[in-house]
């Protein structure tokens, strides 16, 4: 049963929902939504269910402007801070190792805050590279800042585009779209594979 609490942020309350691993976890894993939706999502229902079940605590993050009714995404600067203050919070209460991670744009809040939040992973569920039909405005230099072992998870068809691999990021590809519906199961192995491989020894323990 996963226990749902309002945490102040600069910009009004942020809404976690906390689901706990069975034991003693050595981890917490931290996920936000997409601009547009919210954190019911199907993918990041099956990473938190991945991570939960590899021993790994997950607090789903629902940013203020959401949490206020408004669809409309607030601006980076906003939401990379509303975050922040969550992963203090989280930390306050937990004191264990963060991941941080999220879809869409959450992935993009993720990679921005890894080093200020003190992550020690990323996880990005369909990173959206660049706006739909414009490449040249892509969104690279923010896969590339965190400096701790990046997953990405992308669509082959997704049509805010694909990143390439990179030193001490793994990018896996599934079948479809920007939703990462088609295949959960590919989805799950992807996540479950990366932790046992980049913190097997740390967050693994059962």
């Amino acid at each position: 049963m996963a226990v749902s609490t309002e945490v102040g942020t600069p910009h009004g309350p942020a809404r976690i929902a906390r689901h706990d691993a069975d034991g003693d976890a050595t981890a917490v894993l931290l996920l936000g939504h997409g601009a547009g939706g919210g954190v019911g999502a199907p993918d990041l229902l099956a990473a938190a269910g991945t991570a939960v079940a590899a021993g790994v605590h997950v607090v789903l993050v629902e940013q203020p402007y959401r949490v206020a009714g408004r669809r409309a995404p607030a601006p980076a600067a906003q939401l990379d801070a509303a975050w922040l203050a969550v992963v203090e919070h989280v930390r306050a209460e937990l004191g264990l190792p963060m991941l941080f991670g999220g879809r869409s744009s959450g992935a993009r809040v993720a990679c921005r805050t890894a080093a200020a939040g003190g992550a020690v992973g990323v996880l990005c569920l369909a990173f959206p590279v660049h706006p739909p039909g414009k490449p040249e405005k892509d969104r690279l230099p923010e896969l590339a800042a965190p400096t701790v072992p990046v997953l990405v998870v992308q669509g082959a068809t997704d049509p805010f585009g694909r990143p390439g691999p990179a030193p001490g990021r793994e990018v896996v590809v599934l079948r479809g779209d920007h939703s990462l519906k088609s295949d959960m199961p590919g989805l799950r192995a992807a996540v479950a594979g990366w932790l046992e491989e980049h913190f097997g020894a740390v967050l693994l323990r059962r």
